[in-house]
């Protein structure tokens, strides 16, 4: 199967998700990465089964510019409606100035997240996805999530501990959540494509966790139909 990985933004270095695509080589997948969109040809994703977009709309971490151009969002839209299989990981769920189209494809875009802290992940009902997969732990960015579609179905959540007074911050709101549950693994159809978005994924820990790595193998068959 043949899979395509775009990370690298200036905020989550793509070495992270390079990495945790890593163990996923050894399975007979093969996995190829896009981390500098600069000359990005949007025809580039009809090659595969499964995209992987793991990267916010920054060209590059040294560049800040925009990449998601409308005729680059478009090509995703068409490449899911035609069958293709779409993974939103972590960053690839922040918005850019003007990507709506593909915020909307996704079907949710971050909202917010607290400091850094110990973020538990479970499935809330049986699904592909969360077969086999158990209740794991890492340190991670909790991500809050703006939800956009209507027929998005939560299938993991997760759970992040209060902060408040113990907070790196405490003075400033935005890293004083109480605690919470927010969805960490949802899903929907466009066409006749599938998309996942897992919101877990800052550190390469929470990739490389074994609990993870199931969940994001479930995702890619998932999402190219062989599950």
């Amino acid at each position: 199967m043949r899979v395509l990985l775009f990370c690298d933004d200036h905020y989550h270095p793509g070495d992270v998700p390079t990495k945790g695509v890593e163990p996923l080589k050894n399975k007979g997948y093969t996995i190829d990465i896009i981390s500098d969109t600069t000359t990005y040809n949007p025809a580039t994703i009809f090659e595969y089964d499964v995209v992987i977009m793991s990267k916010c709309d920054h060209v590059t971490k040294e560049s800040q510019n925009s990449w998601k151009a409308p005729e680059v969002q478009k090509a995703f839209v068409d490449f899911v409606e035609k069958g293709g299989g779409l993974i939103v990981a972590h960053n690839g769920t922040v918005a850019g100035p003007d990507t709506g189209v593909l915020d909307r494809l996704a079907g949710c875009r971050f909202a917010s997240h607290p400091n850094n802290s110990p973020i538990t992940v479970g499935p809330l009902k049986p699904h592909p996805i969360t077969n086999d997969v158990n209740i794991f732990c890492e340190l991670d960015e909790h991500y809050h999530l703006e939800i956009l579609a209507d027929d998005i179905d939560i299938v993991a959540a997760s759970y992040g501990l209060a902060q408040g007074d113990s907070a790196k911050y405490e003075t400033e709101a935005y890293f004083n959540y109480p605690e919470h549950i927010a969805p960490s693994a949802l899903v929907r159809t466009q066409g006749t494509g599938r998309v996942c978005v897992l919101t877990p994924g800052h550190h390469v820990e929470v990739w490389l966790n074994p609990e993870f790595q199931k969940m994001l193998e479930n995702a890619i068959n998932w999402c190219a139909k062989k599950i």
